[in-house]
């Protein structure tokens, strides 16, 4: 990568990163599926006006619509809200990576490479490592949303790889559709009328702000110059910069908001991070379905083949979305 491109990337990681700890200042006082739909309505609107649809079945885009951003970010939301720390949180969301590559096994056969193996094991070994040596002030229950919030954007990332679908900022902006009305019906029905009517009534300038990060500049600015990278280079060219994010992430809240992690917890996610990175190491071969057949077409890593979309390529190290959308 040149070097303007290595600074646009590690701004985008910057983005990302900061991102969480934007959501943890804005959300006070405001229900957090609320807060997750008011996000993706600014997505989508105008956005959906200005920008194509993505080629493919609606019930695809919904469906990764469904999984990669309203259980991503609604288990995510939830999860800090019920005091999961930000720096932690853009931790452990890292395990999508891990979970990406079960269920892509076991959905679609794709059989892992021993480095996939590698680095699933050692995944869930910091996990593992973080759950068990989190300091008291992080609840058990949090932890657990956020990992369904890993759980659901790997899912979400699976089903884009699956459907072959082009265009990735297309398909976050259109794939967002389903997120806000469902969201703000679930909310109303969580929260109650008086606590979703005061919090839109009392929306305050933090609250804003957040919301204007989140959705501009982290999903669709951070997405755009995202995508416009992986259209120039690999993917595991691109992709390991994002693994930045945790770090900016923890190192903005240890300064902004007094959260150190303790020993296990920084432990335990830089044995997840190695994982991960681990899992993304190229393979010498290409990807086997159960039934011992090669992919027959050329991985994005292994030519100079560019173009695809995340989410539509064919190496199963791929990532099909960036690493926190952090968007």
């Amino acid at each position: 990568m040149t070097l303007r491109d290595s600074l646009l990337a590690a701004a985008v990681a910057t983005l990302w990163g900061f991102n969480f700890v934007v959501i943890d200042w804005g959300m006070d006082g405001v229900p957090p599926l609320l807060f997750v739909a008011i996000r993706f309505a600014v997505v989508v609107f105008p956005a959906v006006f200005l920008i194509p649809r993505p080629q493919g079945p609606w019930r695809v885009i919904a469906a990764v619509g469904l999984f990669m951003s309203l259980g991503q970010f609604g288990f995510l939301y939830v999860s800090m809200a019920a005091g999961m720390p930000p720096g932690l949180a853009a931790l452990v969301l890292q395990a999508q990576v891990i979970f990406r590559i079960l269920i892509a096994a076991g959905w679609l056969g794709e059989l892992p490479t021993a480095a996939q193996v590698a680095g699933t094991l050692l995944g869930g070994a910091g996990l593992v490592v973080v759950a068990v040596g989190r300091g008291g002030h992080v609840p058990l229950s949090a932890l657990g949303l956020c990992v369904l919030a890993a759980l659901s954007w790997g899912i979400g990332n699976v089903i884009s790889r699956a459907s072959g679908i082009q265009g990735g900022l297309s398909l976050t902006v259109w794939s967002a559709l389903v997120v806000p009305v469902p969201l703000f019906a679930l909310s109303l029905a969580v929260n109650g009328a008086d606590a979703v009517g005061a919090a839109l009534s009392d929306f305050s300038w933090q609250a804003v702000v957040s919301t204007l990060y989140t959705a501009v500049l982290a999903s669709l600015v951070g997405y755009g110059i995202f995508n416009t990278l992986l259209s120039r280079y690999p993917s595991s060219a691109v992709v390991p910069w994002v693994l930045l994010a945790p770090v900016v992430a923890m190192a903005a809240a240890w300064l902004l908001l007094d959260q150190r992690p303790n020993g296990a917890e920084t432990l335990g996610g830089l044995v997840l991070i190695m994982g991960v990175l681990v899992t993304l190491r190229p393979s010498g071969r290409p990807a086997l379905s159960r039934a011992g057949e090669a992919d027959d077409e050329p991985s994005a890593t292994e030519d100079g083949d560019h173009q695809r979309a995340p989410g539509a390529g064919d190496d199963p190290t791929e990532p099909c979305k960036p690493v926190a959308e952090l968007r």
